[in-house]
């Protein structure tokens, strides 16, 4: 398949987002064929895109929500996901949001310090509830991704480490507002080599295993999320490889019998259905460079200026012999620049130009930064 933009959005001013929803539909269809069979359930992770056409659609192919925010649970219901299809993780949840989510009796808060679960049994005997909590380890998996988007290693900031894991488990029966539900884990974002998900289910059968022993039988298993996309080829591999995501964990994670397994997907849902949509408004050129100005920047999407990631850039009102341009924004920041000596047929002023592959982390990661309007979005 090649990327088209729809006729009646050629006229529009720039830059928008446009999302391919016909393509999103086939995403889901893709991932429940492949997980249903298997018995796997998925939670949509809203920090991807919280924009309410995207959640519609994935509510309606049967996914849960996964929430890092008191203002992304009030999003996914009301978005008409049910509480119990909704779960609550994060390092550093305000009191605030703990209310809210116990409030609305979601499913499950994936808990990442002791100190969270004393904060967590308060404020649910306060409400005269019975929390469900699953307690996040941090494994030590290295996931071979940006060390931005690594969140598995004993130095990062998330989970509890499993040294420190016993004295967790023994203060759980004081705490009686809480009902241990599950192990969660989440081991990083981007991923492409899938063997670590192997080594993370190894991990997982460790820990249960222990968990056992002392007495607790765990109902669910939450391994997170992860899979990579594809950002140099979008239109070769608009689908992610959801077959092989899901028979990596079917093949090394021991369940037990009626034990529930969860995934937290986002990126592989949303990222290739979403492009940002710019016009070229300059190409200035220099005796070492030609740059194309483009009249979107960092403020629409941030990940190149963030991560120094990739997004495949085409024009869409040219085409023939290419040249290298350096891609840049309007924003007053030397770090606004999308890729540097990009290929790209002869380009001038008001040429369309596709960046794809921003339908996670795209819009909503967008800033009014320089006083900017924030960009309209356009479905299809």
């Amino acid at each position: 398949m090649s990327f088209t933009l729809p006729t009646k959005l050629v006229a529009r001013p720039t830059p928008f987002y446009y999302y391919d929803l016909a393509l999103l539909e086939q995403t889901l269809t893709t991932l429940q064929q492949a997980a249903q069979p298997r018995d796997f359930h998925v939670h949509y992770a809203l920090k991807a895109n919280a924009n309410l056409p995207v959640l519609e659609r994935i509510r309606q192919h049967g996914l849960g929500a996964d929430c890092v925010s008191g203002g992304e649970v009030q999003r996914a219901l009301d978005a008409g996901f049910a509480p119990e299809d909704v779960v609550f993780a994060g390092v550093g949840k305000s009191d605030v949001e703990l209310n809210l989510a116990l409030a609305a009796d979601i499913w499950c808060f994936n808990v990442e310090s002791v100190e969270e679960l004393t904060v967590l049994n308060e404020l649910a005997g306060a409400q005269n509830r019975r929390a469900r909590v699953a307690i996040r380890v941090n494994p030590n998996v290295d996931a071979h991704t940006h060390h931005y988007i690594t969140t598995g290693l004993e130095a990062n900031k998330f989970g509890i480490s499993v040294s420190d894991l016993p004295d967790v488990v023994a203060q759980l029966p004081a705490l009686a507002n809480l009902e241990l539900v599950g192990l969660h884990a989440h081991i990083g974002s981007q991923i492409t080599n899938l063997s670590v998900f192997g080594e993370l289910s190894q991990k997982l059968n460790e820990l249960q295993n222990w968990l056992y022993d002392l007495g607790y039988s765990l109902p669910h298993l939450n391994v997170g999320g992860g899979l990579g996309i594809d950002y140099q080829t979008p239109d070769a591999n608009p689908i992610p490889d959801f077959e092989t995501y899901f028979r990596t964990f079917e093949q090394h994670l021991i369940r037990r019998p009626g034990q529930k397994v969860h995934m937290e997907l986002g990126r592989a849902i949303v990222a290739q259905c979403g492009t940002l949509i710019s016009r070229v408004l300059f190409v200035k050129r220099s005796q070492q460079t030609q740059f194309a100005i483009l009249d979107a920047g960092l403020t629409e999407l941030i990940r190149p200026a963030l991560y120094g990631s990739h997004h495949h850039i085409q024009n869409l009102s040219s085409a023939g012999a290419v040249q290298p341009y350096d891609v840049v924004g309007p924003i007053c920041e030397s770090s606004d620049r999308f890729g540097q000596e990009v290929l790209l047929p002869v380009t001038k002023r008001g040429d369309l130009i596709a960046l794809r592959s921003a339908g996670a982390y795209g819009e909503v990661m967008s800033s009014h930064y320089n006083l900017r309007e924030k960009a309209a979005a356009y479905y299809s």
